[in-house]
């Protein structure tokens, strides 16, 4: 499904409740050691629910994953005024510090840089906001900067979860903060 169709009610739930299952048995195992019996048992689904949902485990890992990081996403694009070119909004910070309890998840599909699985969702659906943003502001390098958020965004992001960025989760919401006006405010 496209993101902002219409979705059956009934699919919604079920995919909120495998999206669940899937945190809650990420949050006691890695995904590597997930089975699909445990997550659709610990759902309340039938196997064959998860396969007309998701072809494996790693899909709705990046879906579960994905939908955490598009909420603060949204609500940053849909925050208006002048910005405050060193303090994040308080979303960004509060994004940051809601990854510590699946961190280990995060990282096995995004990979440093802003790579991996949920790197190419991540970047996907940045790009698309941002360049709907640059679009409506009139701006002629709209696909280039919309292209160039999104690899910050995610490069920074994934390179925080793996260790190769230091700071605490405020701390690294001002940093990329930073970044992403500088790159708003470039031409």
């Amino acid at each position: 499904m496209i993101r902002g169709e219409a979705e059956d009610p009934r699919a919604a739930r079920t995919r909120a409740k495998l999206r669940t299952a899937l945190l809650q048995e990420c949050a006691e195992r890695p995904l590597e050691e997930v089975g699909v019996a445990a997550l659709v048992r610990r759902a309340g689904v039938g196997r064959a629910t998860f396969y007309v949902h998701y072809p494996d485990l790693e899909a709705l890992a990046v879906d579960a994953c994905a939908d955490v990081v598009r909420e603060p996403v949204e609500a940053l694009h849909a925050w208006r005024g002048r910005p405050d070119p060193v303090r994040a909004p308080g979303a960004l910070a509060e994004f940051f510090g809601s990854l510590a309890p699946h961190a280990a998840l995060y990282r096995t599909l995004l990979a440093p840089g802003g790579g991996g699985p949920l790197g190419r969702v991540l970047h996907r659906d940045l790009r698309a906001y941002s360049l709907r943003e640059r679009q409506r502001a009139g701006a002629a390098d709209a696909p280039l900067v919309a292209s160039a958020v999104a690899a910050t965004f995610a490069g920074v992001l994934a390179d925080w979860l793996h260790g190769d960025l230091g700071g605490t989760p405020a701390e690294i919401a001002d940093q990329v903060w930073q970044l992403l006006v500088a790159l708003h405010a470039s031409r």
